[in-house]
């Protein structure tokens, strides 16, 4: 099942799409999978045996507490998937179990593709100036890929600001 749509599809048409989505499309012990390091990930044989790939990538983007706080910020509102040809409704809130739409504009059609948030983590160390922010949702029936993606900030012991995806 693929949910396809000529236009931006509308909060009608992306909740129809989750509601119909069912389940997680790939198999629950790889659930939770990117919240592990990415050392881990590479040594873990069990996913490249099922055909899961790792992707990553890191970039710093600033310093600092208020660099920090602006960047989670921007990811609880989906900025990183506000791009003329993909978003996710801004108003989803990012807490573990809820379910959103990828919208993503191919070709001709845009196509809708469920996820679910699999999990929220959030550390601070007051004491080493230190922050994380991450959270991972696995996709659902009706995506066009099975795997899992993590979009993460941490504020380092160096004080540099850093965002990080991670794929499988």
């Amino acid at each position: 099942m693929v949910f396809l749509s000529w236009a931006p599809p509308t909060p009608k048409e992306q909740k129809a799409c989750i509601d119909r989505s069912g389940g997680f499309n790939y198999e629950a012990k790889f659930r939770g999978a990117t919240a592990k390091s990415l050392s881990s990930l590479q040594e873990d044989k069990g996913l490249s045996e099922n055909g899961f790939l790792c992707n990553h990538a890191r970039v710093l983007v600033g310093s600092g507490l208020e660099t920090y706080e602006k960047g989670k910020r921007a990811l609880q509102d989906w900025r990183h998937f506000g791009l003329n040809w993909a978003f996710v409704d801004p108003k989803t809130p990012v807490q573990n179990g809820v379910k959103f739409c990828v919208c993503v504009k191919e070709f001709l059609p845009w196509v809708m593709m469920p996820l679910q948030i699999v999990y929220v983590n959030e550390n601070r160390s007051s004491k080493e100036s230190m922050a994380s922010f991450r959270f991972g949702g696995g996709t659902l029936q009706g995506h066009l890929l099975a795997g899992e993606e993590r979009f993460s900030i941490e504020l380092d012991e160096y004080n540099q600001v850093c965002v990080q995806l991670k794929f499988i």
